[in-house]
Formats: C-alpha cells, structure tokens, sequence
C-alpha cells in the first residue's frame, strides 16, 4: 500500500545559508537509524526528505525514524504518479486517483461512525485542477464508495477524526492519512561534541536527550565507586545510555574509577562539604575527558534547588572548576515534568531500579547548602587532586554502545 515515507523537519527550515548542511546531517542520521533494514533512495525538497521503502518495512521504518531528533513529523504515504507533464493530467488520471484515495482509505480506517476531511497541498501550481475542486470531488468519491446503511461517514471541516492528505509535487501526487511525531529540534551531531555526567538517577538522562535535541553529539562518563556501588549500578547506566544510542547513535560510556577519590575525600575534607568537594572531582575528570575526546562543553542532570548541591553556591562551586561550559538543560524544570519526560523517552522504568549511584552513597546527614568558595578551598588543601584525577583516568574502563533501537 505504501511505498514512501514523507519526513519533515521544522527548525531546520530557519537556517538561512546554512540550511544544506543541517539537512544533510539529520539525511545522514536517517540513513545510521535505518541503516540494518536496508539501503535506501532519499531525496529533498524544500520542506520535506522522501525515504522510499518497500512496503512491507515502512512502519519499521517509521518507528526508528520517529526517534531522530530533527523530524518534527512523518507519514507514510503513496505516490500517484502523472507523468512528465503535469498539465496533460486528464479526467481518466483523476477516477484514478479516485481509486487510490478510496483503497487507502478504507485500508487506514476501520471504526465507524467517523468524520473525516480531505486537505490538498498544491506546490505545483501547473497542476489544472484548484485544491479546493480536489478536495470536493476526492471527498465525494469517499462518501459514495464507503457509506452504506452499515458503515456511517460524515465530513467534517472543522475537527475530523481522520484527516486524507494529497500533496502535489514535481508531477507527482502523495496520499497520506497519518502524520507520526518525532521529536523535533535538530539533527544530533550539526552542534558539536558534549560529555554527559551520567548518573543512574532519573535526571542525566533526560538532560542527555535534551542535549541530543538540540544537535549535541554526545559521549558519557559514570562514576563508579565499587564495592560501594555494585555492579548492577553500573549495568542500569550501561542500559540508560543504550536508550539514549536509540536517538542519537553510537555513545561512548567513560567509567573512571572513582573509589579513591570519595575515600580520600572522606578521609581529608569536612564532612559538610563532602558531597560538594565530591562534585567538583567529578567535574574535574570530565573535564579531563572532555580534553581527550575534544569536546566543547560538560552536560548534567541538576535542577535548580532539587538536592543539597543544586544550589545556586553548590552549582557556582562547580562551575568555578570548570574548563568548559556547562550545560544544564533541566535547570528550572520541575520533577514532574522530568519524571514525564523520562518516561516518554523510555529511561525512567531503568532509574528508578533500586541500585544506588556513588552520588546518594556517603551524604553527610547536614550537607552544606550554601557553601562558601574560600571555605571549599580550605578543606580541599589535603587532597592531591592532580594524582587523584590522574588514577582516576588511568584506571577508567571505556564502553562502546550502540543500540540504534534495534
């Protein structure tokens, strides 16, 4: 029934001169999501990308495609080809094209009573017939074909429940009744390299696809403290950054052994500023990483206010060490509305399994809130930070992941 998939992108259409790149890009992350059902024809206009398939893979296709940041929407569809000359296309093409609006049709809707609508797109406008006399007549011919005293139909301009959508292209006519949304934003790797601070929690995650979204390349690193934390820990953020691979692709896990680092820390610095001396390692090695890998900027889970070193002192404490920008997509969202987010990209089922990260091992019963800079350099005089970093990194373990949601 089908034999094309009709993609669009949304703010990629406002790039100016740069709009070829971004849309070669989000072509490219088509093409990896897809990659093991098939190479396929791809091509562009302004607005849209058409990815043939054959039909018995296009809802597959549908569903890896509806997870590509950079879609904004996309409908399987059938094409009614005319001919080279668009104007020559007479009242024999039309019963036609009839026919295949009424098969389509009745293959896509299956519960009665319903009400539905008939919308034209007409881009060629050399095509002879107005979308307005396309609209009347195709939604006719639906009426009189489908509605029987069993079956009822009705149209409805205003807000039907099925919407029959023809788009008249370059000499060729597209029929669709179902557009899918996909995540919107822009295509992962048109903005540049980012490290994930990726914790088992339910916030990294969620501040990880956001950073997909907006275009971000990503790589990630988990502090793993054994025997503090156990193994399990680390598999739930090895299956965190296998949801996150399904949106962006291949995902580089970074596992720097963080043990001596919270033992020093507990052994040397005041027990108030554990938890934010403990921070600033952490953002430490990622800078380190973020080095090494050349990256451009640090991502994390911290929302404003949601825990003892979200403070607006707790985040400039770690911001005073950092040696790239840090990007905090969750800043000012509310739990709610992160927990909703996790689950509708498919994270939050794995975060909340009981095993516990080396950020909610250690914390003191009175953390400081507001902590001053002058006393955190205080109580960090007794730390060798250099060697604790550079142990840290020599002892990391590195994961290549790569789900692509097959």
């Amino acid at each position: 029934m089908y034999d094309l998939i009709i993609i669009r992108y949304g703010e990629i259409g406002l790039k100016g001169d740069n709009i070829n790149d971004f849309i070669s890009q989000l072509v490219s992350n088509i093409k990896r999501a897809t990659a093991d059902l098939g190479d396929f024809e791809i091509s562009t206009v302004y607005g849209r990308i058409f990815l043939y398939a054959e039909s018995d893979k296009i809802e597959k296709i549908v569903g890896r495609l509806a997870n590509v940041p950079g879609i904004i929407s996309l409908s399987p569809a059938q094409r009614f080809r005319i001919g080279k000359k668009v104007a020559k296309f007479n009242e024999q093409d039309f019963e036609k094209l009839k026919d295949s609006v009424v098969e389509l049709f009745k293959a896509e809707v299956k519960n009665y009573p319903t009400t539905f609508k008939v919308k034209t797109t007409r881009a060629d406008k050399s095509f002879p017939m107005e979308s307005p006399e396309i609209n009347r007549e195709l939604g006719a011919e639906i009426l009189r074909k489908i509605e029987s005293d069993s079956v009822s139909l009705s149209v409805d301009v205003h807000q039907p429940e099925h919407l029959v959508e023809v788009e008249i292209r370059r000499g060729k006519v597209y029929l669709f009744l179902r557009r899918e949304a996909g995540p919107g934003g822009l295509p992962v790797k048109s903005s540049g390299k980012a490290l994930l601070l990726l914790s088992g929690g339910i916030d990294s995650p969620v501040a990880g696809w956001l950073g997909l979204k907006r275009g971000l390349s990503l790589s990630a690193v988990y502090f793993d403290s054994p025997p503090y934390t156990s193994e399990r820990a680390k598999e739930k953020v090895i299956d965190l950054a296998k949801v996150l691979s399904r949106y962006g692709g291949e995902i580089k896990l970074h596992i720097p052994y963080f043990t001596e680092v919270q033992q020093e820390i507990l052994k040397n610095c005041p027990s108030r500023y554990t938890v934010t001396i403990m921070r600033r390692m952490m953002i430490r090695i990622a800078n380190r990483l973020a080095e090494m890998n050349n990256e451009l900027a640090l991502v994390t889970g911290e929302s404003l206010g949601q825990v003892a070193s979200q403070t607006l002192e707790g985040l400039r404490s770690s911001d005073e060490v950092a040696e790239f920008p840090v990007l905090r997509p969750l800043i000012t969202m509310d739990k709610n509305d992160i927990i909703a987010s996790a689950k509708r990209i498919g994270t939050y089922e794995i975060s909340i399994r009981p095993h516990e990260d080396c950020c909610t091992i250690f914390v003191p019963d009175n953390p400081a809130t507001q902590p001053k800079l002058d006393t955190i350099h205080y109580g960090e005089e007794d730390l060798e930070i250099e060697e604790l970093i550079n142990r840290a990194v020599e002892k990391m373990e590195v994961i290549t992941i790569n789900e692509d949601a097959k």
